[in-house]
């Protein structure tokens, strides 16, 4: 009986991982003894890879393996996943320091390569006398031959740069390194390729792809699932395992998924790359049973993985009168029976985004203290990974509250150091007053002009009397009944914070006491 019982739990288990089992692999033929890895597709029917095996043109120098130092090679795609007749892939990128990992513009005229940091037969080591991996580009010249070697602008010498990958379309780089802000001790980062050729700035993918561990080696495919290996998420099979995320916009929209056996060993399994528009490809691993150290596979995908259908809804919230951006708005995404499902506080570059499903009706609404709010209702459609833009504008409200009293709501109004003349910000902020007071043609206003504590009493009061005296002249001279304003300079008698004579404080905090106010004196008009 115990006999039947084990048989039955041993079909489980074989029917179990048979489940689990998307991909057929075998272990190429052309791989040697020494390091074999990191295909990337060259046209349709070559390959290029990186690999320590010698060869005549190739110095015998050997690094801290003991194996040859990296080279670059090509060979031609067979049907059954084969690379064959390898040879040296360029005579000018090849050096006599470490190159791998490539990627191409699909015209085949731009390469981005890694390589140690060693261009025009220099080479640069970081502060503890390393030299590091950096990131190139190269150009096709009139013969044929990889030329205009240059690094990229945010390569350091003292930090990491490597394992570059293009998107379909050709507007981002996705890489390696562990630059100042990486989560461990290589992050997966983004960063846009202009049409002008210059690039932004890189940008960290965040906690779905990155850990405290390593993450390197990215492919991104024509449908923005990135590949990636990594050793530090929590369901790894062993070193280095191979995972897949969405990508939309320039967010890994959900956790990353181990692709599992048998694309994943005990061992480093990484480097992991799809053929476009096909079910097969090539990953790299130093597994048991191989040729030698790192080795390259062909797979096979059995069933193409099922994704669901996301989109991505993002977008900046402006002023509406001036166009300027709002750092710091609150944006909230509601849903079709207006349940809130998220909200956001904008960034430094007042930018937004939400990962949001296909086919579904939503509501976004931006707002922000003593603004309006402004709102935007979508319904999405049913295309995957599609990426939309929403623009948010709302514009200050016309009064608050502050202290207590209802007040005009505008900027602070600034003067030359011991000056009351009106300048010309002041003028553009004074001038909102004047449409409102036209606007309520009921209201009235007391001014008031208030300085911080620094410099004499007295001359504060007079230095506020001439400022609230200059102010109310400017909003009379524009046509404003003179019975409608009062004005008063108070000095530094109604400071706001602790700022009184022999107390040190910060600039901003003196700021917060140089104001002046336009109090509702008739607050009951606003309502009418």
């Amino acid at each position: 009986m115990k006999k039947i019982t084990f048989i039955i739990l041993l079909f489980c288990i074989g029917y179990i991982n048979a489940q689990d089992v998307n991909y057929r692999i075998k272990n190429i033929s052309e791989n040697t003894k020494l390091a074999d890895f990191g295909v990337t597709y060259y046209g349709a029917n070559e390959a290029v890879f990186a690999s320590s095996r010698k060869d005549k043109s190739i110095r015998n120098r050997k690094w801290l393996n003991k194996q040859p130092y990296l080279e670059l090679f090509k060979g031609t795609l067979s049907t059954n996943g084969e690379i064959n007749n390898v040879e040296r892939f360029s005579e000018t990128i090849n050096t006599k320091y470490h190159e791998s990992n490539v990627t191409f513009t699909k015209d085949l005229k731009t390469v981005y390569f890694s390589r140690n940091n060693y261009i025009n037969k220099k080479i640069e080591k970081d502060e503890d006398g390393w030299v590091l991996i950096q990131l190139y580009k190269a150009t096709v010249g009139d013969d044929g031959e990889w030329t205009n070697i240059t690094p990229l602008p945010f390569n350091s010498d003292n930090y990491q740069t490597g394992h570059p990958t293009l998107n379909a379309k050709e507007n981002k780089l996705y890489f390696t390194s562990d630059m100042p802000g990486s989560l461990g001790s290589t992050d997966i980062y983004v960063v846009d390729i202009n049409s002008d050729g210059s690039y932004g700035e890189p940008l960290n993918l965040g906690s779905n792809v990155n850990t405290k561990g390593s993450e390197m080696f990215p492919f991104i495919d024509v449908n923005n699932v990135l590949y990636f290996s990594s050793n530090g998420h929590f369901d790894g099979k062993g070193q280095l395992d191979v995972y897949a995320t969405k990508i939309i916009g320039k967010q890994a929209i959900e956790p990353a998924k181990n692709l599992g056996h048998p694309i994943n060993s005990k061992s480093d399994d990484f480097a992991f790359v799809k053929k476009s528009g096909a079910n097969w490809g090539h990953f790299s691993s130093n597994r048991e049973f191989g040729k030698g150290d790192d080795d390259i596979y062909y797979f096979e995908e059995l069933t193409p993985e099922e994704l669901d259908c996301n989109q991505l809804v993002e977008g900046v919230v402006r002023e509406k009168e001036t166009g300027a951006l709002l750092p710091g708005a609150l944006v909230v995404l509601y849903g079709e029976n207006g349940e809130k499902i998220e909200s956001v506080i904008t960034d430094k570059y007042a930018s937004f985004g939400f990962k949001i499903d296909c086919k579904t009706p939503y509501k976004i609404v931006g707002s922000k203290e003593n603004y309006t709010e402004d709102s935007e209702e979508f319904v999405t459609s049913n295309v995957r990974d599609l990426e939309l833009v929403v623009g948010l504008t709302i514009e200050p409200t016309e009064f608050v509250v502050v202290r207590g009293k209802l007040m005009v709501n505008i900027n602070p109004i600034y003067f030359d150091l011991d000056k009351s003349e009106i300048r010309k910000d002041a003028a553009i902020e004074l001038d909102k007053v004047v449409r409102i007071m036209n606007k309520y043609p009921k209201i009235k206003i007391a001014l008031g002009s208030h300085t911080d504590s620094r410099a004499t009493d007295d001359y504060n009061m007079k230095l506020s009397e001439q400022r609230a005296k200059s102010s109310i002249e400017w909003i009379i001279s524009k046509g404003i009944d003179p019975a409608r304003i009062t004005g008063k300079g108070y000095g530094e008698t109604q400071l706001v914070n602790k700022c009184t004579n022999g107390v040190e404080c910060s600039e901003a905090e003196h700021q917060l006491n140089r104001r002046t106010e336009f109090v509702i004196v008739n607050t009951e008009v606003v309502n009418q």
